[in-house]
């Protein structure tokens, strides 16, 4: 996003200097471009590579970007900045780039801008999901505020990541929808599925009704995961303040064994040892269990590395990172613009990066039996009424 924005506004620059557009003939034409140079620019989100444009005569350089023989961003930070809280709007555009003394900046440059980013993320929301199967299967949502009709609404981004067939992680999908609700998440989990989505066999998400019967009514035959730091947080609503320290210590240490029947041995354990005490702890444990403990049926290097490695987790903070500093967007499609860049970006990370699961570890996945998930499969009727799945 930066490197787009950064070579659109020197080039129009550029263009306001030789007194007329790239390639375009004109009388009042004083100079020509000629060409690109180069140069390394350090920004808090990493060093990227800029063009400045050449001049056939004299040279032109970027002072309102750059200081000669120092890099900096503090113009070009302001300018990304209040392009998103502004929702990128074409007029409003125009003035905000007079500040950095560029006054040629016309209306369809800044939309060609806009819409460059918007082409590249809508191709990336909407690729073919070919790199299948994808064996493990991450949902969750996050609650951003959004202007729509006069007023500041909540509204949510759901996101979809997976485990591909070459043992990378994957950014699935993004939408956005007004509620957290089954209709919300079925609409989202069946366009993952007309991409291509398949060869599910676990997936992991919070406990929301809509959520969990969506997964049920789209993959069928696939185990479900309730998160384990979705799970933390629900059980310390239940747990009296004072004695959490030492029932979150319980809790990790099942996850923490080294096999499946220590992981259950373990969390029989854990159950004996909060009953007297706090029964409605207890209670809360026994009810989930089934939920807590669907990765045990797997290779124990596949959930090892899924809990010493959340990558929901992690996302998650980096959209914050990027979403905090915006605070309210002007509309959806400004949303969907930043938080669709900031996972493609991701998503090359990931591509590039080293394998989040071995070839081998993910062949004996494939074939180890899923939990009997009988009671967990779901129908939805013309009425579109989602019914809760059990657990």
């Amino acid at each position: 996003m930066l490197t787009t924005f950064i070579n659109t506004l020197m080039s129009a620059d550029a263009d306001s200097v030789c007194g007329a557009a790239w390639g375009e003939r004109s009388d009042q034409r004083t100079n020509t471009r000629n060409g690109y140079r180069h140069r390394d620019f350090d920004t808090r989100a990493g060093t990227i590579d800029v063009a400045i444009p050449k001049l056939r005569g004299g040279s032109y350089f970027p002072d309102w970007l750059l200081e000669r023989r120092r890099r900096a961003e503090r113009a070009l930070t302001t300018v990304v900045a209040t392009c998103y809280l502004l929702g990128v709007s074409t007029r409003r555009m125009e003035k905000l780039v007079e500040s950095l003394g560029i006054t040629r900046l016309s209306k369809s440059q800044v939309s060609e801008m806009a819409r460059d980013l918007d082409d590249q993320v809508e191709q990336f929301r909407t690729r073919p999901l070919d790199q299948g199967p994808y064996t493990f299967v991450a949902a969750d949502a996050l609650v951003l505020k959004v202007r729509e009709g006069g007023r500041v609404v909540n509204v949510h981004a759901l996101l979809a990541t997976g485990v591909n067939a070459d043992g990378h992680r994957e950014i699935l999908g993004l939408d956005v929808a007004s509620s957290e609700d089954g209709a919300g998440w079925l609409a989202f989990l069946r366009g993952l599925v007309a991409r291509g989505l398949s060869g599910v066999k676990l997936v992991t998400s919070d406990a929301h009704t809509g959520l969990v019967s969506a997964i049920g009514a789209t993959l069928p035959g696939a185990a479900w995961q309730r998160c384990r730091t979705h799970y933390a947080a629900n059980l310390m609503a239940a747990t009296p303040k004072a004695s959490w320290p030492w029932v979150r210590a319980l809790l990790h240490s099942v996850y923490d064994q080294p096999d499946a029947a220590s992981v259950h041995a373990q969390f029989d354990r854990v159950l004996d040892g909060v009953a007297d005490k706090l029964p409605k702890v207890s209670e809360h444990l026994d009810t989930a269990r089934v939920d807590v403990l669907a990765f045990t049926s797997f290779p124990k290097e596949v959930w090892r590395q899924i809990w010493s490695n959340n990558p929901s987790e992690r996302l998650n903070r980096e959209i914050r990172r990027r979403t905090d500093v915006v605070g309210i967007f002007p509309d959806r499609d400004s949303l969907i613009r930043l938080v669709g860049a900031v996972l493609a970006e991701q998503h090359d990370e990931w591509t590039e990066g080293r394998r989040y699961l071995g070839l081998d570890v993910l062949a004996r996945a494939r074939v180890t039996a899923a939990p009997d998930t009988t009671s967990s499969s779901v129908e939805v009727n013309s009425t579109d009424t989602i019914p809760a799945l059990s657990a």
